[in-house]
């Protein structure tokens, strides 16, 4: 996208890799841009996503692949946005509740080395990752738990409510919460958080293919999604997930204040589409 450009691109922007059980689809994978719409009507997502896609066409654009989205029971709570995904687990408790932690997470800060009309922008990795529903619906209520590291309601396997942090270092060998539980190993030290903001999608393309739209932001893909996904290699959870298509995009400061919430603040979604163009080559 940047090759013989006037200015300089974002200097980590790359190809997503592949990691640890990821079987990605090259047909559903990075490209030159996402878009992305959102919305509470359905009918208008998807009218806009029609003329999104007649505009590039025009343009000498040509729609690589797409995927429609919503987000069940989908709600704010202590300022972070929840919602239900298909293995029945609320998501969202982990971002920060204040728009200047999601600022700080999230946003390019100057003397990162990055161009100057990359600085107040954002990394963004997409990651179409498909749930084995009917396996994991053969396990109780109480395993699924324990794969995740957290009751279904956000609260802590040691007790601690949805607001408190849990006390990991009292819990050495795992007793209450596994080792190799999704959020342990996702982020160990809670007082140190992932350096990202997430939001996820719920899918259902029939056929027993269902499953999330993952995306975050961060303003280091190394310190921000990679370290965790690293982290996670080997959890418990990993025989019920398969990510099949996604990438890492770059994302240009809003014409706004760059202390705001960074396309975040819209709760009441329920149409969401993200699709990915390639620009022709010659044009």
């Amino acid at each position: 996208m940047f090759e013989g450009a006037a200015v300089p691109g974002p200097r980590q922007l790359k190809l997503m890799p592949s990691f640890a059980g990821d079987l990605p689809d090259p047909m559903h994978s990075h490209e030159d841009v996402l878009v992305r719409v959102t919305g509470e009507d359905v009918v208008a997502v998807r009218n806009a996503v029609a003329d999104v896609k007649a505009i590039a066409l025009k343009a000498g654009w040509t729609v690589r692949w797409g995927i429609d989205g919503f987000r069940s029971e989908n709600r704010v709570e202590g300022g972070r946005g929840l919602a239900r995904n298909p293995f029945h687990f609320t998501e969202g408790f982990g971002n920060p509740a204040s728009e200047r932690e999601v600022a700080d997470r999230a946003l390019v800060r100057e003397g990162q080395g990055e161009p100057d009309w990359a600085v107040g922008g954002s990394y963004q990795v997409v990651r179409v990752v498909r749930f084995a529903t009917e396996l994991w619906d053969k396990d109780s209520v109480g395993e699924q738990e324990r794969i995740m590291g957290r009751r279904r309601d956000g609260k802590w396997l040691d007790g601690a409510p949805v607001g408190e942090e849990p006390n990991f270092a009292a819990d050495p060998r795992g007793r209450q919460t596994p080792l190799d539980s999704h959020v342990r190993l996702a982020a160990p030290d809670r007082r140190n958080p992932p350096l990202l903001v997430r939001r996820s999608y719920s899918y259902d393309r029939g056929n027993g293919d269902t499953g999330i739209i993952f995306f975050c932001l961060q303003r280091d893909l190394a310190k921000g999604f990679e370290a965790v996904q690293k982290r996670l290699e080997g959890e418990a959870l990993a025989k019920y997930v398969l990510t099949t298509g996604g990438g890492y995009f770059s994302c240009p400061p809003a014409r706004r204040r760059l202390d705001r919430r960074p396309q975040l603040e819209v709760v009441r979604e329920r149409g969401w589409h993200g699709g990915a163009l390639r620009r022709q080559q010659g044009l």
